[in-house]
């Protein structure tokens, strides 16, 4: 099969294509803007792999994408503009990039009859919920600009399904983290500021919920929906690793070896959704379930930032 994967610049969509590539026989064309998620060193140790190749282009130009796209059996939709943060500061972006850019990627798509469609979204868009967990119909609640235009995005994607027969299917993900992960996210950037002696900033009282899943069981999991998922369907994609910031940061406060005093507690965001939480039984029928645990991911995640400040000093610079 030959997959052209949108985003694989950025963080998941990197590790995606390196699990591609370990685990098959599939061709890769990767397909990225370089915006500032956007890093080419993150593929550096595949970039002479004979299946891999990389287009510079921008998912909002039909042109672009059509010509890089054709020729290709299935498509796997990561670009995305991500961070709730930079959203409420600069919506418009988020809707161009999520919204537009994802019309653009369905139509052409649909002109090129590729066999799949796999739309990569977010557990945010189901919002914030006090009790129990969200299934793939459920209303969604986007409270951000971000999620709002992934919400959005997933319509977009699944109205292609129903009106033109394009074979979407969407994967829906908690919180991922890991290796080449950008440090505007709390985990990197908790990591790399204590490790350069910096303290971290927590957001309101610390007791917001989140569902942690380490990016490689993520990808994992959006593979075996690309392959084995039902068209037409969503499926969540979640680690079963509910846990409050502060708990979160009390870990890896202790991964670090330093105490509560590096901890600087701030303003609350936004609009700061109180929980996340999602049902990935739907996922495990398909013969998925995550197989690192919070506490040994998160240590491989701190000690990959140890050993790779080349990576990330300069982007924090």
């Amino acid at each position: 099969m030959k997959l052209f994967v949108t985003g694989a610049a950025g963080f998941i969509g990197s590790n995606y294509v390196r699990h591609v590539l370990a685990s098959s026989d599939d061709e890769v064309t990767v397909f990225d803007a370089l915006t500032y998620a956007g890093n080419l060193s993150s593929l550096a140790d595949i970039a002479d792999n004979p299946r891999y190749s990389f287009i510079q282009g921008d998912i909002c130009d039909r042109e672009a994408v059509a010509a890089a796209m054709a020729g290709h059996d299935s498509v796997v939709h990561f670009a995305a503009e991500s961070h709730v943060d930079r959203s409420i500061v600069d919506p418009d972006t988020f809707i161009r990039t999520n919204c537009l850019g994802t019309n653009v990627m369905c139509d052409v798509a649909r002109h090129e009859e590729v066999d799949r469609f796999l739309h990569i979204s977010t557990d945010e868009v189901y919002g914030s919920i006090d009790v129990g967990s969200f299934v793939e119909t459920d209303r969604l609640g986007p409270r951000s600009p971000y999620s709002s235009s992934k919400a959005g995005s997933d319509l977009i994607a699944l109205s292609y399904e129903e009106t033109y027969g394009l074979p979407v299917i969407v994967t829906r993900s908690s919180n991922n983290f890991g290796p080449f992960q950008f440090p505007e996210k709390v985990i990197p950037l908790f990591v790399t500021n204590l490790l350069d002696g910096k303290k971290v900033p927590l957001y309101g009282d610390g007791l917001n919920i989140r569902d942690w899943i380490y990016v490689e069981d993520n990808c994992t999991g959006v593979d075996v929906v690309l392959r084995n998922g039902q068209i037409g369907e969503i499926y969540n994609i979640g680690g079963g690793n509910e846990t409050t910031n502060r708990e979160l940061t009390e870990k890896v406060l202790a991964m670090c070896g330093v105490g509560d005093e590096m901890v600087e507690y701030v303003e609350d965001r936004l609009g700061h959704d109180r929980r996340y939480s999602i049902d990935c039984s739907k996922a495990n029928a398909l013969g998925w379930k995550p197989s690192r645990s919070l506490d040994d991911a998160l240590a491989a995640t701190v000690e990959w930032y140890r050993a790779n400040r080349a990576w990330w000093e300069p982007l924090k610079g």
